[in-house]
């Protein structure tokens, strides 16, 4: 009872009544990722008449979050790249790290050492800086 009321009130968790509708009368399931994102493609590869191309979407496991799209299926979204990623066998090299959202905003934000908000005491001040002063 609980999703479908956050799906008729809310637009940024998940998919809306609108959206699953949508989905389920012309959606066809391309694939999901490692964070549960699911990416639908228009039945039988049909080009929209309003946009010439084919529509493309996805349906957010979770609060809708655009950095939580990896970056394969992000360019297969966007059309920079034709063949989805659950259509190919891509193996990431050796030195590519893991994708990650972007956590700015969040606690999880990187915080650079002498960051107000980093844990742990600040350094001390090493005299080597100068305030500003008008009229000087």
């Amino acid at each position: 009872m609980k999703n479908w009321l956050l799906q008729i009130f809310t637009w940024w968790n998940g998919q809306t009544i609108g959206t699953r509708f949508h989905t389920w009368r012309f959606g066809e399931r391309v694939g999901e990722d490692e964070f549960g994102n699911v990416y639908y493609r228009t039945k039988g590869g049909v080009k929209d008449k309003a946009l010439g191309f084919q529509r493309r979407w996805v349906v957010y496991n979770g609060p809708i979050e655009a950095s939580n799209i990896p970056a394969g299926w992000n360019g297969w979204l966007h059309h920079t790249v034709d063949v989805a990623p659950s259509e190919e066998s891509y193996q990431p090299r050796e030195w590519q790290e893991p994708h990650q959202q972007n956590w700015t905003g969040t606690a999880l934000a990187y915080r650079p050492q002498g960051s107000t908000l980093a844990e742990g005491e600040r350094p001390a001040a090493t005299g080597d800086y100068e305030a500003w002063t008008p009229g000087r």
